[in-house]
């Protein structure tokens, strides 16, 4: 998959106008959409709690907060990556701070190329997690169902006395015979005999 046909949701927290337009201008519709900006700590939080963005990106310090904690717990939510903008002087204290929670950080002020980027990396990252994202989910298809066939193997050598190697290669041979799945067969015991 190339990233350009990929769509990633972006949350902007600064207070800052100036910063606010620059980056409107490099958040382009069709890679990055929606991008929502909001000026504080506690429009953000509101923010997250309503949907999931891809891309969290912090201008400290805020109204309300320094930023540090918002982006923290920003990555800490499933798949979102964060970007927290801080001032050179607080740079390597925040830095030291946020990195082993898996912030991206950057001093203050910044060039719009290395802006610009950084959020290829943050989009890199997000990749990255989706492809991790994707696995667990099979993993966990494929731990339930080993958990649906044992139980119905289980079923089976209750209900028609079979020992597990029987249960077992009757639930192999009637997923041959029919050329569908193991869970399918193991699915259909399961109502059957429940």
């Amino acid at each position: 998959m190339v990233f350009s046909e990929q769509t990633y949701s972006v949350l902007v927290v600064s207070s800052a106008q100036k910063f606010n337009e620059v980056l409107t201008q490099m958040l382009p519709g069709p890679e990055y959409y929606p991008v929502t900006f909001v000026g504080n700590a506690a429009a953000a939080r509101r923010e997250m709690v309503s949907r999931t963005f891809d891309i969290v990106i912090v201008n400290s310090p805020l109204p309300d907060d320094m930023g540090t904690r918002f982006a923290i717990d920003a990555t800490g939510r499933t798949g979102t990556v964060a970007l927290l903008l801080v001032r050179a002087e607080m740079f390597e204290q925040i830095n030291e701070k946020v990195v082993p929670q898996g912030v991206f950080t950057l001093a203050k002020p910044i060039s719009s190329q290395t802006l610009q980027q950084s959020l290829k990396w943050m989009v890199s990252a997000r990749e990255r997690l989706r492809k991790l994202e994707q696995k667990a989910t099979t993993v966990e298809e494929k731990m339930e169902e080993i958990r649906l066939v044992n139980r119905a193997k289980w079923i089976l050598i209750e209900q028609l006395n079979m020992t597990e190697a029987e249960a077992h290669r009757h639930i192999e041979k009637q997923a041959m015979d029919r050329c569908v799945n193991r869970r399918e067969i193991a699915l259909g015991i399961v109502k059957t005999y429940t």
